[in-house]
């Protein structure tokens, strides 16, 4: 019995209480944080590198330019340029987002013209996040930031969704980000369970 109080006594504080008990569940959680650390991620390599998904496809054609000038990110493409001009849906916070995208209205309807700072913030944001996730390092701080960019995204293009009225995916992945969190979920299918008995992480249960 000392023993055990022994062992358990040399466990960091984010392994004394193991939130999640059954592998089974422990698995599910993992693979949660890696399915949301993917979306994150993807959104980064798609807006950078143009790859035909968001960015980079013709409308008429079809055809793709990968790291195509003007759209890829790396190349002078504006990640948040098309969310500002065509996708806001933001009810009271119109007015907000269209002052931070520059939005204004030609003949041929809205245009935006998103500060650069904006557009670094996102992509910097999506592949730290995307990294933390899938990697199960820094994971709270991840996911914290995740759930950030959906309340940004939820108020910005999905308040009031079209077919429900009141919750669409922003809503349901924060509340998943939420769970991860608490699961302390970097530590299944992850990095988590070695980053966490790092020395400066020890004692430190928001770097888990």
């Amino acid at each position: 019995m000392q023993t055990t109080d022994r062992i358990a006594l040399d466990m960091p504080p984010v392994e004394r209480l193991e939130p999640v008990h059954t592998r089974g569940l422990q698995a599910v959680m993992g693979i949660l944080r890696l399915l949301l650390g993917w979306t994150f991620l993807w959104a980064f390599l798609d807006k950078a590198f143009g790859l035909g998904f968001s960015t980079g496809r013709d409308p008429v054609t079809g055809a793709i330019t990968f790291f195509g000038e003007g759209q890829a990110w790396f190349n002078g493409g504006s990640p948040t340029e098309g969310v500002f001009a065509y996708a806001l849906h933001a009810g009271p916070f119109q007015g907000l987002y269209e002052g931070l995208g520059n939005v204004t209205m030609t003949a041929q309807g809205p245009a935006a013209a998103p500060p650069a700072w904006i557009d670094a913030v996102y992509m910097i944001s999506m592949l730290l996040i995307g990294i933390g996730l899938m990697t199960g390092v820094m994971t709270r701080i991840a996911a914290v930031g995740g759930i950030a960019w959906m309340a940004i995204f939820y108020t910005a293009t999905a308040i009031w969704p079209e077919h429900n009225p009141g919750i669409d995916e922003h809503v349901v992945e924060a509340v998943v980000l939420v769970a991860l969190i608490l699961a302390n979920a970097g530590r299944y299918l992850g990095f988590g369970r070695a980053w966490q008995r790092l020395g400066f992480v020890r004692g430190r249960a928001w770097l888990a």
